[in-house]
């Protein structure tokens, strides 16, 4: 069967469609660097315009200095992180790459997409299923008193126990958690209660734009932040559905182009962002474009791990718990070999073999950061899910198509339900699905531990997850044969890691 990958961000929408890529034939120049010393009037300006980013390397000269450095080399400053030593830099010099590599206070330096900063055709990263009518009318009869009228559709809720710990606790409002995606509808009547503008902001170009709505996906873009925003904390209000934390606040940090695409300026500019604005927690449902693995001995892409990895160890350090999808496409992410054919997704992809250990999935696979997979309406690993031993820290429900995982009743699809821009509710699944479960848990154990460390609430978040066995061979479609196979015990494995995570254990003192 083929892959039921997103082609851009960790969510599907069943049944789903590969990704479109854009036909653009420009690679960056491979031509011999000039000097870093050269006068800049022989520095070549007239290739197509990229973005980098350039990682200062401590105690090396100053940032001021590698400002200079990056003039000389033909470059334009964009904004500048100077509390983790990253600058977002654009350059029409084909060589600039090379050249800034070579500039003293250089850590690293790489360009954050092979195709120019121009509009892109837009990707396929999930189309929602809409709720029908129909079925809305009838989860409001099936509702009992408490429910929101759409909550017997949510199989999701009851399977992480955040049914039980709302009649306990919704979560405090003291707590923020950032949805960094493609966008969030705050005027929805769901989020609108629970949103937090002040931790709002587009960084699509790297730098903060805080224009009032900013963070809204523009019509004809992604819905996919929108619906991820509502699993963490859609409002507990009579209206719709309800969140695993539908008390705390959650911001939209929109860091995707028009197109769909997660460029690396724009990732870090929404970690650095959540750190510097009180976010508790952040949700992280995609890759960073436009390598779903990045290579570390590659100078281009191991300056995009690089510098998102400075963001995020600098975004837990001020206190944020950063939660992130597996991501789609059946991967084991603790194997030596992996076959990745979507790379480059943003001009002509190539095959390639590659070591996940020694080229990360960014965000997922960065150190510190929680890597979620997904389970279905039986619990068992979704058919689509990454895993891996010792990748995977905790599992949660992010739905699976019928075929494979049919929830009980009144509940009638196995994907998540949730919110959509315009005031609509629709489905989708995804480990996208399961991370922001993930993110409302872990809002609701900082709701109970106000005080508590980002590394204690990751590790409350692991004690606390009902620890899942293996289970039989994973024979997912019954056809007789194993799809995935599943390493370790009951209290950590590859498809699970420490297991479900817990909302009732979350909201305990």
């Amino acid at each position: 069967m083929a892959h039921l990958a997103s082609g851009r961000t960790r969510a599907l929408a069943l049944p789903v469609g590969l990704a479109l890529t854009a036909s653009l034939a420009f690679l960056p120049g491979t031509a011999t660097a000039a000097p870093a010393d050269e006068p800049a009037a022989a520095v070549s300006a007239d290739g197509p315009k990229l973005s980098y980013v350039v990682n200062t390397r401590a105690g090396h000269g100053s940032v001021k200095q590698v400002k200079k450095a990056i003039a000389k080399a033909g470059g334009t400053v964009v904004t500048s992180y100077d509390k983790i030593g990253v600058i977002v830099v654009h350059s029409q010099n084909p060589d600039f790459g090379p050249a800034i590599r070579k500039a003293k206070g250089v850590q690293s330096a790489g360009s954050t997409r092979t195709s120019p900063i121009l509009p892109q055709a837009t990707k396929d990263i999930g189309v929602e299923q809409p709720l029908t009518a129909e079925a809305a009318r009838s989860a409001a009869a099936d509702a009992v008193a408490g429910q929101d009228p759409l909550e017997p559709l949510q199989w999701d809720l009851p399977a992480i126990k955040a049914d039980k710990a709302h009649q306990k606790s919704l979560g405090s409002s003291k707590v923020t958690v950032a949805v960094i995606d493609t966008g969030v509808d705050d005027t929805h009547p769901d989020l609108a209660p629970n949103f937090d503008r002040a931790a709002s902001v587009n960084c699509v170009s790297g730098a903060p734009d805080t224009t009032d709505g900013a963070w809204r996906p523009a019509a004809g873009e992604s819905d996919h932040g929108t619906h991820v925003a509502g699993t963490i904390a859609a409002a507990k209000n009579g209206v719709g559905v309800t969140g695993v934390a539908p008390g705390v606040k959650v911001s939209g940090i929109k860091v995707s182009t028009p197109g769909g695409w997660f460029y690396t300026e724009a990732v870090v500019c929404g970690f650095m962002w959540a750190a510097d604005h009180g976010v508790d927690v952040t949700n992280n449902s995609y890759y960073t474009d436009p390598w779903m693995f990045n290579c570390k001995n590659d100078p281009d892409q191991g300056a995009l791990v690089d510098a998102i990895t400075r963001a995020t160890r600098y975004a837990e350090s001020r206190g944020t718990v950063n939660v992130a999808a597996a991501g789609n496409s059946r991967f084991d992410l603790a194997s030596d070999a992996i076959d990745d054919a979507s790379s480059p997704n943003d001009t002509d992809p190539v095959t390639r073999t590659v070591d996940p250990s020694l080229c990360p999935d960014i965000p997922a696979q960065l150190p510190g950061v929680v890597t979620v997979s997904a389970t279905g309406a039986k619990g068992l690993k979704s058919s689509y899910s990454n895993y891996g031993l010792g990748v995977i820290d905790v599992t949660a429900p992010g739905g699976d198509s019928t075929i494979y995982q049919t929830p009980d009743a009144p509940a009638t699809s196995g994907l998540i339900l949730s919110t959509l821009p315009g005031g609509g509710f629709g489905y989708k699944a995804g480990t996208s699905m399961a991370s922001p479960h993930v993110a409302g848990v872990a809002a609701l154990i900082k709701s109970t531990h106000p005080h508590a460390s980002a590394r204690t609430v990751k590790a409350l978040l692991t004690h606390q997850a009902d620890a899942t066995a293996c289970g039989a061979p994973y024979d997912i479609n019954g056809d007789g044969t194993v799809d995935a196979v599943c390493e370790g015990g009951k209290q950590y494995n590859g498809f699970y890691g420490a297991g479900v995570v817990d909302a009732l254990d979350a909201v305990r003192r």
